[in-house]
């Protein structure tokens, strides 16, 4: 039986941050380490093998997740600082990131077919690449399952984060200005995340890509589900 501290919102809290921490210092000795990975499958492997409720877990777990609103607003501040250059870009910006949002509604949709996919994951699996409250609406209305859409809105962030710098870079982009509108236009706010604890320029460019991505795969997906 859990003790009585163990529902304390103090307890699920102090396990996040030091299980951050320790990911963090894990990932100096090994960079490719994403620390939301190490965190996220840590915790799940200490909650199994403590057998500590996830209900006991999450009353610590819905205090952090208050303070999700202002770190969102906080990218503001980069996007301030970058803004001249991204306004001056401001078409291509646009172009990319409707190129890119209609790719990853397409690409999610026509790989889960040619996989045998049910209509049920295809429809979860379409708006993956946007911000996880977004995706949750957006799989709702389009007749998926939103607790499904979260779970491969969140892999989507982490693989893109964790392989889609070096993945682009191979490719040829390098300038911080198309690496950032990839970044945000497929791996959402994990992966933006990222990008800004490394560069200021590109960070704000996703920032503003994850933006413009949620706007434009919300417009894209009523077109979708008026053909289904």
């Amino acid at each position: 039986m859990l003790p009585d501290w163990g529902s304390h919102p103090v307890f699920g809290m102090a396990l996040t941050v030091i299980a951050y921490v320790a990911s963090l210092r894990l990932q100096r000795r090994f960079p490719w380490l994403h620390p939301l990975f190490v965190t996220s499958g840590g915790l799940i492997l200490m909650l199994v093998a403590l057998r500590i409720p996830y209900e006991a877990y999450a009353a610590g777990g819905k205090v952090l997740e208050f303070f999700l609103g202002p770190a969102t607003v906080a990218l503001g501040v980069p996007l301030y600082r970058q803004f001249r250059r991204l306004r001056r870009n401001l078409a291509a910006i646009l172009a990319g990131v409707t190129a890119g949002s209609a790719t990853g509604l397409a690409s999610a949709g026509l790989s889960a077919w040619l996989f045998g996919a049910s209509q049920e994951l295809i429809r979860s699996m379409m708006p993956k690449s946007v911000t996880t409250p977004i995706a949750l609406e957006l799989a709702r209305d389009l007749g998926g399952v939103p607790e499904l859409a979260a779970v491969l809105t969140v892999l989507t962030g982490l693989f893109g984060s964790m392989f889609g710098p070096a993945l682009l870079r191979r490719c040829g982009v390098r300038d911080d200005l198309p690496l950032g509108i990839a970044i945000g236009t497929a791996a959402h706010g994990i992966g933006t995340a990222r990008l800004i604890r490394e560069s200021e320029p590109q960070g704000a460019a996703s920032s503003l890509a994850m933006a413009l991505a949620g706007i434009v795969t919300s417009v894209l997906a009523v077109f979708v589900r008026n053909g289904m």
